[in-house]
């Protein structure tokens, strides 16, 4: 006979089945749409795509029961900053756009060239860098996220480059620190243990909570690139062992 573990595994698998549809679906459409915004201004269209992260997150919500909490929201600046984030899911660029003012992508350009998702992404002015052109992608990061951190805008780099698994650890890349350094501008840190319920790569959604630490603001002025990034490091990985359930890791 059935068993209640194997019920509760055909239920994850159910309500992960219908969030990835409603998820694709609403990607299509809002991408789409997005792209017919291109005659307003970009801070009306990145607020009309925000809402494609807002709609995403109460469907998590209410469909994997997969809620998230915010710990140091009083840590959020007025100003422009750049953002050293862990980058563990696909959940951590949705729940961004929502607590943090109008933010800037830092990503590699070929995710431009994505059908839909790609298309409405190039309408929000990210920052898109070609990762094969090394040193010189360091330079268009500054070239291009010194004027946004002028105008107010919040620039993400998450400095691993690339989704981590829970445990995981990567070598931090300079760039992020590279640009606050160079262009005056403070940062802020942010940890998460969403890998923990929506891993990389992973199709299902594990109900919980999911824990968000924004971390003081860091004054760069005064401070070498690689001061940062240490700075970065070690507090972003702190709290990542305060977080983190190593009994979630391998489910």
């Amino acid at each position: 006979m059935p068993t209640e573990n194997t019920h509760s595994k055909a239920g994850l698998y159910i309500r992960s089945s219908i969030y990835w549809f409603l998820m694709v679906l609403t990607g299509v459409v809002i991408g789409l749409l997005t792209v017919f915004t291109f005659p307003f201004p970009v801070d009306t269209r990145y607020r009309f795509a925000r809402s494609w992260a807002l709609l995403n997150l109460w469907l998590l919500k209410h469909i994997c029961k997969l809620s998230h909490t915010v710990e140091g929201a009083e840590n959020i600046p007025d100003e422009g900053v750049v953002v050293l984030c862990k980058h563990q899911s696909t959940w951590d660029t949705m729940i961004l756009q929502v607590i943090l003012p109008q933010v800037r992508w830092v990503l590699k350009r070929e995710l431009l060239r994505v059908p839909f998702f790609g298309w409405g992404l190039a309408m929000l002015k990210p920052i898109a860098i070609d990762r094969s052109a090394g040193h010189r992608a360091v330079a268009q990061l500054i070239e291009q996220g010194g004027p946004m951190l002028d105008a107010g805008y919040w620039v993400v780099v998450f400095p691993e480059g690339t989704r981590t698994h829970p445990g995981q650890k990567k070598r931090y890349k300079q760039g992020g620190s590279i640009l606050a350094v160079e262009t005056g501008h403070p940062v802020v840190l942010i940890a998460h243990n969403a890998g923990e319920f929506w891993p990389r790569h992973s199709f299902l959604k594990w109900p919980g909570t999911i824990t968000l630490r924004i971390g003081p603001v860091i004054d760069t002025r005064d401070k070498t690139a690689e001061q940062v990034t240490k700075m970065a490091h070690d507090w972003i990985e702190a709290q990542m062992q305060e977080i983190s359930d190593p009994s979630r890791w391998n489910r």
